[in-house]
């Protein structure tokens, strides 16, 4: 019965999950630009960092090696560029392999308790790794015209 479920319908829905999960969190970390297209809200506008984000980087998440402002800077890049990929299933693996690098980062060095939150975020981003974008994708019709 399970198995007449599209995988390719399997795969876009955790695509989508995953995105949105580091979407809105890229979201937060910027002003001035703001998408949310299921509650239907946009603000077009040049994107900039906002001081609390640097100020969570510095004082809250502690991470080791890069300046607060740098790793916010590339956090909230990751988070809008990683999940545009994923959504529209371009670069699917590499841009998963990028959310699990992330994932690991924040289980390891920011919130080491929120590990099933995490867990479920690996397990969509190896999903993806292992499975790729399936055929509601760019990697899928770009593959096919080759």
């Amino acid at each position: 019965m399970f198995k007449k479920i599209p995988e390719s319908l399997i795969l876009f829905v955790a695509r989508f999950a995953i995105a949105a999960v580091f979407w809105k969190s890229g979201q937060t970390k910027i002003e001035g630009f703001s998408l949310d297209i299921i509650a239907m809200k946009m603000q077009l506008g040049w994107p900039h960092l906002k001081d609390s984000a640097v100020f969570l980087f510095e004082y809250e998440y502690n991470l080791p090696l890069l300046p607060p402002a740098i790793a916010a800077t590339l956090a909230a890049l990751a988070e809008h560029i990683l999940p545009i990929l994923i959504l529209s299933g371009f670069l699917t693996r590499f841009a998963a392999l990028g959310l699990a690098g992330m994932t690991l980062v924040i289980q390891l060095f920011v919130y080491p308790d929120a590990y099933p939150t995490h867990a479920t975020w690996l397990a969509i981003s190896l999903l993806l790794m292992y499975r790729g974008a399936g055929a509601f994708s760019l990697d899928y019709f770009i593959g096919k015209n080759r």
